[in-house]
């Protein structure tokens, strides 16, 4: 089938998002096709908004609109707590339980030699050169139970042996292989509560 220029093009742009095929694309396009312009502009509105405001907070690398997110800004955090994340959707994982009230480090990946991706293709400079040094006396590493996520703990673990800082993983009670981001709260409250120390 021969399709407009135009829908062609969106299919293709709506196809750049990870998990959608050119079939869930095509309704996609369909849908906006169907939607009044003044919802087209808004929606057109929302993502260009999304793309210039949102950035990655200068202290832990969380997703926000200002220089510094409202966690790592807030007066009632426990910032001698760190909980280590893969990304923005686990720590939003994490805040939809209510439990931790400690702070976040996004390492923004994993470290993964298959794919290429070194220790200093990720957040952890930061955490281990700047953030220890203030007082922290736990860091929580919540990263997948995946090949990826051992490596990485692995590393941060090495880097911060000869610390004082305490330092726990989340309970296998995970399973191997899930992401974060897909389990329910409960799941995530019990992980926390019967976390391990590594150290």
């Amino acid at each position: 089938m021969i399709y407009p220029e135009e829908f062609q093009h969106l299919r293709d742009s709506f196809q750049e998002l990870p998990g959608v095929g050119e079939k869930s694309a095509e309704r996609y396009v369909y849908s906006i096709d169907s939607l009044e312009i003044d919802k087209v502009e808004e929606f057109a509105k929302n993502l260009l908004e999304f793309k210039n405001n949102i950035r990655k907070c200068s202290i832990c690398g969380h997703i926000t609109n200002k220089e510094v997110c409202s966690i790592c800004s807030s007066d009632t955090r426990e910032t001698s707590t760190i909980c280590v994340v893969e990304d923005s959707k686990s720590v939003f994982m994490f805040e939809k339980t209510g439990k931790f009230n400690g702070v976040y480090h996004v390492l923004g990946g994993l470290i993964s030699p298959v794919n290429e991706i070194n220790p200093d293709d990720i957040n952890i400079s930061s955490l281990v050169d700047k953030r220890v040094l203030n007082g922290v006396k736990e860091i929580i590493l919540a990263l997948n139970p995946s090949m990826e996520g051992e490596t990485t703990s692995l590393y941060i673990q090495k880097l911060l042996e000869n610390t004082d800082i305490k330092i726990s993983r989340l309970s296998y009670g995970i399973p191997m292989g899930a992401d974060i981001e897909y389990l329910d709260p409960l799941t995530i409250i019990r992980a926390i509560d019967d976390r391990k120390f590594l150290s």
